[in-house]
């Protein structure tokens, strides 16, 4: 075993089998014997020198075969369909084992079963310790050696991270280059990982990191808002490995190990100009990672994904997540918060100013909440010092003022005459400001219900015809009675202006 070590070692330090030969003596077939089962063992040299000398014996050395019986044939031909069939929800091995003895009567008994399935397991995965179940979990994490791109400008290659993701069940693993491990990369790779599948898992398992996990601890590990809300988003459960437990997540390490091989190998001696060629690139021999039989197997990952373990995923969502932003705001005294990226103002309800509350805001859409309650949604507008305000979010004071418009004050005007519509409108052309003009107007008709609408039609018409367009004027001739007799408005005191121009001009 210390010479398989050494070997080994000699191997990963880039010698070349002359120089192992050399050194060691060892036979060139039985090297590249050793060098393929090291590969395909998808094991790094500091993992198998941690491994105990039986553990690596079994691994490297291949057993004398004993004569195996018809019977014990034929159940060892069973065992990667009994495997399969364990990975679904609610299969047990005696369950499978009483399938098996009604079709073999004579096969072997429950407690040999138990027994050559364990020692059929450990030969043929001795790394494999933890069952899954299909559907169940989702491992996902980067790798620890990057690819790269070239900037076409200055021609410096710029280091890519690797994003890794494994179904626990069938295998399956997907594989995606991204710029960094930053929430605006992990999380829309992670959403790419699921539409690879085609399906959301009952958990999603990542290592911990920044992106994942705000806060470690073994129990109850505090899980980043935006990782969150993005598995609220996909209906399912995050997971977070235990820190410094390796185990939790050895089967994304081995397939991390394996794609080494697999994909940076054969993409090594190749250049890449963006993320979306090296993409390209690495999809094809994903494909044809996940095509290839498992070692070992008489199946690929595949082929086992679409027999036991798609089926068993939840479907994915009509609409992929939209990826949010967050940060905390206090409510400003006229009712609205500021969205800095935009410089634009969006209402909340009155009875929050002052209060301290989280904006959680996306490409299309802004959120306001409170106490994990959320008190406004709108659409986002990016137009600086422009404010969005709901009406409903205004005091029932406010309100009125607010939903007052041109066409809702016509439309009351002409709900009384059309005379009476026309000195509207002509109050609100005439105005240089609009709130002022719909004060004047919302005094006139204020004159309706204490005058009477025919007395009001008659007042805008004696002054529709001397242009004079005002409260004061309208109010002055419904008091004095002067609408009802046309020869009397004369008498009516106006005021000296030069803008006044008198009955004559409009002649």
């Amino acid at each position: 075993m210390c010479n398989i070590r050494h070997i080994l070692r000699l191997h990963t330090q880039n010698q070349t089998t002359t120089e192992i030969i050399l050194q060691t003596g060892i036979a060139r077939n039985v090297l590249k014997k050793l060098i393929q089962e090291f590969k395909e063992s998808g094991l790094t040299f500091a993992e198998i020198n941690e491994l105990s000398d039986t553990d690596l014996a079994e691994l490297f050395t291949k057993p004398e075969e004993e004569p195996v019986s018809e019977k014990l044939q034929t159940l060892l031909n069973l065992f990667p369909h009994i495997e399969r069939e364990l990975k679904r929800k609610g299969v047990t091995k005696v369950l499978l084992w009483e399938e098996y003895i009604k079709k073999h009567p004579d096969g072997v008994q429950w407690s040999q079963f138990k027994k050559t399935f364990r020692k059929w397991k450990t030969r043929v995965v001795p790394i494999m310790h933890k069952e899954h179940k299909a559907g169940d979990k989702l491992y996902i994490d980067y790798a620890g050696d990057k690819l790269s791109i070239i900037d076409k400008e200055s021609g410096e290659a710029k280091p890519v991270e690797v994003f890794v993701a494994i179904l626990g069940a069938s295998q399956l693993t997907f594989v995606e280059a991204v710029m960094t491990q930053t929430k605006g990369d992990f999380i829309p790779a992670c959403e790419d990982a699921l539409h690879y599948i085609g399906g959301v898992p009952a958990a999603i398992v990542p290592d911990n990191l920044r992106s994942a996990v705000t806060k470690s601890n073994r129990y109850e590990p505090t899980i980043n808002e935006t990782f969150a809300d993005f598995a609220e988003h996909y209906n399912t459960t995050i997971l977070p490995a235990r820190a410094y437990k390796p185990k939790d997540k050895a089967l994304v390490e081995i397939a991390i190990n394996i794609i080494y091989t697999r994909i940076y190998a054969k993409l090594r001696n190749e250049k890449f100009y963006s993320l979306e060629e090296l993409n390209s690139a690495i999809a094809i021999a994903l494909e044809e990672h996940n095509n290839l039989p498992i070692t070992g197997r008489n199946y690929s990952r595949r082929q086992q994904f679409e027999n036991m373990e798609r089926a068993a995923l939840l479907p994915l969502p009509s609409l992929r997540y939209e990826f949010k932003k967050r940060f905390s705001a206090t409510v400003l005294r006229h009712g609205h918060v500021s969205l800095s990226a935009d410089k634009h103002y969006y209402s909340v309800p009155y009875h929050y100013i002052g209060k301290k509350v989280k904006v959680m805001y996306s490409r299309y859409n802004v959120e306001i909440f409170y106490n994990y309650e959320r008190i406004a949604v709108h659409k986002r507008l990016q137009s600086a010092y422009k404010y969005t305000t709901d009406a409903e979010h205004l005091p029932a004071a406010h309100r009125f003022v607010y939903e007052l418009t041109t066409d809702r004050l016509l439309s009351q005007a002409d709900e009384i005459h059309r005379d009476v519509r026309l000195y509207i409108s002509k109050i609100i052309n005439k105005k240089q400001h609009q709130e002022q003009a719909y004060k004047i107007c919302l005094g006139i008709l204020s004159l309706a219900p204490k005058f009477g609408n025919d007395r009001l039609i008659g007042a805008c018409q004696r002054a529709l015809d001397y242009g004079i367009y005002n409260y004061r004027t309208i109010k002055r001739i419904l008091e004095s009675g002067l609408e009802k007799n046309v020869d009397s408005i004369e008498s009516v005191k106006m005021p000296e202006h030069e803008n006044i121009r008198g009955k004559d001009y409009y002649q």
